[in-house]
């Protein structure tokens, strides 16, 4: 299930609001032109699907967005533990990726996600939000808006992407270091899966 914390972004010390609300964290999000939706789960998918089988499995949500969105390309991205030597290499550059704040001066970030889990820190108007995005969760996350992304130390997710250019994901760094100062994939996803409903 999807949880949305909200900090001041001088630090973590006070959490100014913590929902797993879906109609909550969507109407918390919408005045930041953050969209946030929920898609039917496909169980018959497995976490492990290449991408032609993802993208089958989802065509009609993702006609429907693209035309809606004018989204030109959609593309699958997955990664999951493997017992590859090169593994732990390979998960801890792409989590260092994406794990510094930055924005994109060209195109909004959409992502849904079809299996495991990760969360977007969106750094807006003085705070920010942790959206802890799980399987059938979609988020979209404006272009010029400052965030990170985090898929933890074991990263494990399926996730189908939108791109209005061609060229696909393209970052613009801050130069910041505010995104050491929250708590990071791992803390939050234990926390998370302690609560009796998660």
């Amino acid at each position: 299930m999807t949880l949305l914390t909200t900090w001041p972004d001088s630090g973590p010390h006070t959490v100014i609001r913590r929902t797993s609300d879906p109609a909550e964290i969507a109407a918390a999000l919408a005045p930041l032109g953050v969209r946030h939706q929920q898609w039917p789960v496909r169980e018959d998918v497995p976490a492990d699907a290449d991408a032609d089988t993802v993208l089958a499995a989802y065509r009609d949500e993702i006609d429907a967005l693209s035309e809606e969105g004018g989204f030109v390309t959609v593309d699958v991205v997955a990664l999951h533990p493997s017992d590859d030597p090169d593994w732990p290499q390979r998960a801890r550059a792409a989590r260092e990726k994406f794990l510094t704040e930055h924005t994109h001066d060209d195109d909004d970030e959409v992502r849904f996600f079809v299996a495991g889990a990760g969360i977007f820190y969106l750094h807006v108007g003085g705070e920010v939000h942790a959206v802890y995005c799980e399987k059938g969760d979609l988020l979209g996350v404006p272009k010029g808006t400052r965030h990170w992304f985090d898929m933890g130390t074991e990263p494990s997710f399926t996730a189908i992407r939108f791109f209005h250019e061609e060229d696909g994901w393209i970052g613009t760094f801050t130069g910041s270091d505010i995104s050491s100062r929250f708590p990071d994939f791992d803390t939050i996803h234990a926390t998370r899966a302690a609560e009796p409903d998660a």
